[in-house]
């Protein structure tokens, strides 16, 4: 560094925070570009018999969504993950823009052609419009009950914030996404309310099941950025919590 420029305060803590968003805003890209594509296996059930699970291979990305907004807000406040998920609602309307615009220019007589394009990448309106709905639903809802939970427990139970928050915001991104793809696009979109009880099951199955296996992967993430940003960290808890905060 010159001599003369300040050091930056907490540079180290800022990059890990560009580090989080990065992985939140391609995890949400990801989601977008394969949510089309569905995927089946059996699951064996108890006393013999198979489960049929069945649902868009989105399920590997979202989840991770909700992972990096409760280390967000436990690790750099509620604003600052309130202002990653406006972001990451904004990255989704330029990215439908940008699907659009592409989706109508003119196809050159090489490459993959208009017809193909349209079949990988064309976005419905409809399923664009009730992904943005249930995004913005479910994360602000989960970084609302991750905090509410916080105070109420003054800073104790992690786990417990971290899997009633995911739990209640899934569930609502689940039924919000199903109840209007059904009733807007129903068979153009191939989600009927018939199929919507199946989907909603398998999805819920999935995103809990994701965000019970990640707890100690939040504890380790949590762990460690505690232990290297303890000034930050410490400043974010009394924010959160109106005084100096317990241990976790």
């Amino acid at each position: 560094m010159s001599a003369g420029l300040p050091k930056l305060h907490g540079g180290a803590y800022e990059r890990a925070y560009l580090l989080l968003v990065a992985v939140f805003i391609a995890s949400l890209v990801a989601c977008n570009l394969i949510f089309q594509k569905f995927f089946t296996f059996d699951l064996p059930l108890p006393g013999g018999g198979t489960y049929t699970f069945a649902q868009s291979v989105a399920l590997f990305a979202y989840p991770v969504t909700f992972l990096v907004t409760d280390v967000l807000s436990e690790i750099y406040g509620r604003r600052r993950a309130n202002e990653v998920v406006t972001a990451g609602f904004a990255v989704n309307i330029f990215i439908v823009l940008l699907v659009e615009l592409a989706d109508r220019a003119p196809s050159a007589p090489f490459g993959i052609g208009s017809e193909t394009f349209s079949g990988v990448f064309g976005l419905s309106k409809v399923n664009a419009f009730a992904s943005m709905c249930a995004y913005l639903a479910a994360q602000y809802v989960d970084i609302r009950v991750f905090h509410w939970i916080k105070r109420r427990t003054r800073g104790r139970h992690l786990w417990l914030r971290n899997n009633l928050s995911t739990f209640t915001s899934q569930f609502l991104d689940t039924f919000v996404v199903l109840a209007l793809l059904a009733s807007l696009g129903g068979e153009e979109v191939g989600i009927t309310w018939e199929r919507v009880p199946a989907l909603m099951l398998n999805g819920l199955l999935f995103k809990w099941a994701f965000a019970a296996f990640d707890t100690p992967l939040f504890y380790l993430v949590v762990s460690y950025m505690r232990r290297k940003f303890p000034t930050q960290v410490a400043e974010v808890d009394g924010d959160d919590l109106g005084a100096a905060a317990p241990g976790s």
